[in-house]
């Protein structure tokens, strides 16, 4: 498991100024900003709101995340002179050169961005973030910001839910960055589904950047390149005391695997030996840290047996082996058999290591199969999830919007022939109401002129979307939503 990196700020202000410069947008947004310029309005003072008009995955909830990506690309938003020569070529060709000089000169220093916190629970229609500036500069960052924000926004809501599928417990491991949309998909997804509740990840990157603790052994690809005890070397681990004498582990774990046969009554016969080679060499490089994959063949017959004895001539040589992987079949059923394996050998062999001994689970983990793991009996401590973690089968995108509010302090509405996508006009204020045990229960949206609600005082809301009917509440406290995080180019 990795420490959480120091000195890395710079590192991910970079990977966001690579990985989102002002190019990566719409060509629209040049087009428009543009007939700003020619129209003489590009620097009137305009507000956009960035929200998302239904909750995902047909839940109650999302969690906002993705701002500290959305600063450091508005803190680093700059065009080049080869940025501007690349518009020069796919821009009309009577667009005014002076345009160019425009915005070569072009950065956020005068754009006010106010957010809900980063992790925070948000819903539908809500404002996440109001972005004010000059009409044309927040106009050219509007599918930026949405790119930053839609998928870790997504991502972060779908860990939320396995986090609460898998109940407080249990501990979560990411390995889904082979699985995902691109690099930059699985670096996204690493950093906030640990956000959303995941405790670990596989991806060395998103630790090195993030700081997430990093955890990970082998895979079957190791297992199956052993054929044979010969290719185990070196064959000698000196003792964790220090013992300069080193010893024979291969004769050591042949004595233990016959004793682990014995008393489980297995046959010895049906050992793989090429496993037993795999789980050995590594052992050996890594004793302090051998957690291996335990179903390349079959986890009773030869697996299982494999582990517990290299796990028992490790704890005679005075370490302390961490657990086993389940990746196929029934993994509650194996769970438990593994567990009750686990249990014999700390009773018959007085190892009681075996009695911590983690058992991880990974299997094509889906919420669902979470939800049904609970409520199986099964002695899995962690799982580790991939595909549908990372790439959000059930629901693709989160659906985000920019919607322009406001221009030169007057309301703007867009009123569609599909009512729900017509916006609500004006630049508004959000408060969360909370009861008396400080429970949320309400988030209160208002315009920016009306005054707040108070404590303890009853007001009358109406519900979004709803069918006009008023609602009062007395909420016990108010708190802000929204919070001032980008200023002056900070």
């Amino acid at each position: 498991m990795a420490a959480p990196s120091t000195g890395t700020c710079g590192l991910m202000e970079r990977s966001v100024r690579e990985r989102v410069p002002p190019l990566l947008t719409d060509l629209y947004q040049f087009t428009m900003a543009y007939a700003y310029w020619r129209a003489g309005r590009h620097q009137e003072p305009a507000v956009f709101e960035l929200f998302f008009r239904d909750n995902p995955f047909d839940g109650g909830f999302s969690l906002f995340a993705g701002l500290h990506d959305c600063l450091l690309f508005l803190r680093s938003f700059r065009i080049t002179d080869r940025d501007v020569e690349f518009l020069r070529f796919i821009l009309p060709p009577n667009t005014d050169p002076a345009f160019f000089d425009f915005l070569r000169g072009l950065d956020c220093s005068t754009v006010t961005v106010r957010s809900v916190p980063e992790g925070s629970v948000v819903f539908a229609r809500v404002p996440l973030m109001e972005v004010e500036g000059p009409l044309a500069v927040v106009q050219l960052l509007e599918t930026s910001l949405l790119c930053l924000v839609n998928y870790a926004s997504l991502v972060c809501s779908n860990a939320a839910r396995f986090r609460l599928a898998a109940g407080h417990q249990r501990k979560l491991l990411e390995m889904g960055l082979r699985r995902a949309q691109g690099p930059d998909g699985g670096l996204t997804a690493s950093r906030y589904t640990h956000i959303g509740g995941f405790d670990l990840t596989s991806n060395v990157q998103a630790g090195f950047l993030f700081g997430i603790p990093v955890a990970g052994t082998m895979a079957h690809s190791y297992v199956t390149s052993f054929s044979s005890l010969e290719e185990v070397w070196p064959q000698t681990l000196v003792t964790a005391s220090g013992d300069p004498d080193p010893v024979d582990v291969i004769s050591l774990t042949k004595v233990w695997l016959r004793r682990v046969c014995e008393l489980l009554g297995a046959e010895p016969g049906k050992i793989h030996e090429g496993e037993l080679a795999a789980f050995l060499s590594y052992a050996i490089a890594y004793p302090q840290n051998f957690l291996p994959v335990i179903d390349s063949y079959s986890v009773g017959c030869s697996g299982l047996l494999n582990f517990c004895a290299v796990a028992l001539a490790l704890c005679e040589l005075g370490y302390k082996p961490v657990g086993v992987r389940l990746d196929s079949g029934d993994l509650c059923r194996q769970s438990m058999e593994v567990r009750r394996v686990f249990r014999l050998c700390s009773e018959q062999f007085s190892a009681s290591t075996f009695n911590s001994l983690t058992i991880v689970g990974s299997n094509n983990i889906s919420e669902e199969t979470m939800t049904e793991l609970n409520k199986k009996a099964n002695e899995i401590n962690v799982v580790g999830v991939g595909t549908h973690l990372v790439t959000c089968t059930k629901q693709p995108s989160l659906g985000c919007v920019y919607k322009l509010v406001e221009v030169r302090g007057r309301p703007r509405m867009k009123i569609s022939e599909d009512p729900k996508k017509t916006t609500v006009a004006g630049r508004k204020a959000i408060y969360r109401l909370l009861d008396a045990d400080g429970h949320p229960f309400l988030d209160l949206l208002c315009l920016n002129v009306e005054p707040p609600p108070e404590a303890g005082c009853t007001l009358t809301c109406y519900p979004l979307g709803g069918d006009n009917s008023a609602v009062s509440v007395t909420p016990a406290q108010v708190t802000c939503l929204r919070k001032e995080v980008f200023l002056k180019g900070q």
